[in-house]
């Protein structure tokens, strides 16, 4: 069974308040209010001096258990929301790879989901794993999330969140003791290929009902109910949208780790590592109890999903 063995994080130390983003976005005071006061977005993490290199490097150097065993690491997964998050012919996971002992690893990107990619980016680490498993049984994948912001697109979704820079690394195995995948869900919608308004709005009425019924179908798939779970580890787009997701599926706001979404805005595919470590660090996963982790992703289509695992 897919098991989470480390979960390693960087976010630099750098924060830009959104009222400085908002003259490139051409948003009005009030807008900006809004953002603020009612999506709860105040700041977004920055390395204005750093390369996506650096940022992945920064994860990576939090990865403690790495070290030693990366003649166990068969694959190197760069998780993103961006087809191109660098100049061509830049290719930074594979200069990573040369720095740090894993040129042996295949190594490969997955962005089909958008900024849910990195929970497509366990699943696919699992079943490569297990289909390695006889041959190789102590067998790791490494998961890499984080992209800069560099470009207008990818600083801001129109009127819900900011794009923030940072990353995780994470170590997959095919099985484990804690963290163990139970169940994963996956709602694609192939309607949303477009960037009309008319898709914009539809896509916003249908957020919470879709991704709220992605969250149902993992908890059910696990053989679970919403009361059973101990916790949500979100994707960071901001708080109203999770208020109105928690309504929906019956489920206590408080029990979301909601922590980074004002400081540190949406670090998107990295959200789902960053609110594990902060969970950890609060005392919130305990051994056996059973947690969710969703998120929604938008381009060439739209996406919800969710995994349950149990610590």
């Amino acid at each position: 069974m897919t098991a989470l063995t480390a979960v390693g994080t960087y976010l630099p130390k750098e924060r830009v308040p959104i009222e400085d983003l908002a003259d490139r976005f051409g948003l009005t005071a009030m807008q900006t209010k809004v953002f603020r006061r009612y999506h709860k977005l105040g700041s977004v993490s920055r390395d204005s001096a750093g390369t996506l290199l650096d940022l992945l490097r920064g994860a990576l150097d939090d990865l403690d258990c790495l070290e030693g065993n990366e003649h166990r690491v068969r694959y190197v997964i760069h998780a993103r929301t961006f087809p191109v998050v660098t100049p061509y012919p830049l290719n930074p996971l594979r200069e990573l790879c040369r720095e740090r002992g894993l040129e042996h690893a295949e190594t490969f990107a997955v962005g089909h989901h958008a900024c849910a990619s990195g929970l497509l980016a366990i699943d696919v680490a699992g079943r490569l794993l297990a289909a390695d498993a006889e041959r190789h049984p102590d067998a790791l994948a490494l998961i890499m999330t984080g992209e800069k912001a560099f470009t207008g697109e990818a600083q801001m979704v129109p009127e819900t969140s900011f794009f923030g820079e940072g990353a995780a690394a994470c170590l997959v195995s095919a099985s484990g003791d804690r963290d163990r995948l139970l169940s994963y869900s996956v709602d694609l919608h192939g309607e949303f290929d477009g960037d009309s308004m008319e898709q914009a709005m539809e896509f916003q009425r249908v957020y919470s009902d879709a991704l709220g019924e992605a969250i149902l179908a993992a908890v059910a798939g696990a053989g679970l109910t919403m009361e059973r779970v101990s916790l949500v580890l979100p994707h960071n787009v901001n708080i109203v949208a999770w208020q109105r997701v928690c309504k929906r599926i019956g489920f206590p706001l408080a029990k979301v780790v909601l922590d980074n979404v004002t400081p540190d805005g949406h670090v998107f595919c990295a959200d789902a590592f960053l609110n594990y470590r902060t969970a950890g660090e609060r005392g919130l996963l305990r051994p056996g109890e059973r947690y969710v982790v969703a998120a929604a992703g938008a381009g060439r289509g739209a996406t919800f999903s969710a995994m349950v695992f149990e610590h």
